[in-house]
């Protein structure tokens, strides 16, 4: 029985109450520093599915591939990320569909602060973070080129501020609607690498997803100002009580909607409009690659037929044989 209590704090999240309602009674959980532990635990699970889909998947793909060292690794990246985010793309989906987040839009800042989470919802925050926090070890384990690590930290540490910033933050239902968002344009894009490193001339799925991309940032930023500006500020306690999990104040709407949601939304846009144009600048050099290789061997035979019709070469207008000397004119003769 002790051993089960202590695998208990492991395996299921912690820090669960029970409330009455109208339906019965309900059990809600609230963070605290016991979660600390149960992410412990789901990090390893997460290293452990990695290396499954690694070993079982990616790894068998690449041997039919036969790609370069560069190309296997953002592969073997892009094939690890493609897979999380389908199945957080679902899972977020469920989540927001049974708790009514996407059917009424209201519940993102009514009864604010949203102190108590149903078990689901702490459940895939919990994993969330576990994943992500696994993805640091991970560059050790995949020997990552340390040319590669900071764009993957930065990449990282931007996911931890904003899944534990909602969590901590008491902003737990904006924050799975956001991260629906976000994992339907990262799943499509990883897809289209995945794609376009077994084909290089297969580039449809990227214009497909700079549709979805710039789609889900304008949802995401139209949320964020609808639940962060309006809502939040049109409720009824506006005072810091962090012992009750309230942050509702003018100071921190300024903070967390500028600096926090705008600018991630700025980085990302950035990025966006890199690697738009560094695909522009590719197009670019394959097409002009492709138009001379068009045009080289033409050269060639045109200067063929020329030889072929002048057996020698020309010298102060005169055309001379091949071993140098002027062909003799034939005599006409005369009528």
């Amino acid at each position: 029985q002790v051993t089960a209590k202590t695998a208990f704090i492991f395996i299921l999240p912690q820090y669960n109450s029970s409330l009455q309602s109208l339906e019965g009674e309900i059990v809600y959980y609230h963070y605290g520093a016991k979660d600390l532990v149960t992410i412990l635990f789901y990090i390893i699970i997460a290293i452990i599915l990695h290396a499954i889909v690694q070993e079982y998947v990616l790894d068998k793909i690449n041997r039919r591939l036969h790609l370069s060292k560069v190309k296997q690794s953002r592969f073997n990246e892009s094939g690890q990320l493609a897979a999380f985010h389908l199945s957080s793309m679902f899972w977020s989906l469920y989540v927001a569909g049974t708790e009514g987040y996407l059917s009424n839009p209201k519940t993102l800042w009514e009864s604010y602060p949203h102190v108590y989470l149903p078990f689901q919802v702490k459940f895939f925050y919990l994993c969330q973070l576990a994943y992500w926090l696994h993805s640091l070890p991970e560059l050790y384990f995949q020997k990552v080129k340390k040319e590669e690590i900071p764009r993957q930290l930065q990449y990282i540490i931007l996911y931890l501020l904003h899944i534990g910033g909602a969590y901590l933050l008491n902003l737990t239902r904006l924050g799975v609607i956001l991260l629906l968002l976000q994992s339907v344009s990262e799943f499509l894009f990883h897809i289209a690498r995945l794609f376009y490193f077994t084909d290089e001339s297969n580039q449809k799925l990227f214009n497909a997803w700079a549709v979805v991309f710039v789609v889900s940032r304008l949802f995401t930023l139209t949320l964020s100002v609808l639940t962060i500006g309006f809502g939040l500020a049109r409720a009824e306690i506006h005072t810091f009580n962090p012992d009750k999990g309230n942050f509702n104040t003018l100071l921190f709407r300024m903070i967390v909607l500028p600096h926090d949601v705008h600018f991630a939304d700025v980085m990302m846009m950035w990025r966006f409009i890199h690697f738009q144009l560094r695909r522009w600048r590719e197009s670019c050099k394959e097409q002009a690659a492709k138009k001379r290789t068009a045009i080289a061997p033409v050269i060639p035979k045109q200067q063929l037929k020329v030889l072929k019709k002048e057996s020698g070469y020309h010298e102060n207008g005169l055309l001379k044989a091949e071993n140098g000397s002027t062909p003799r004119q034939k005599k006409i003769k005369a009528p």
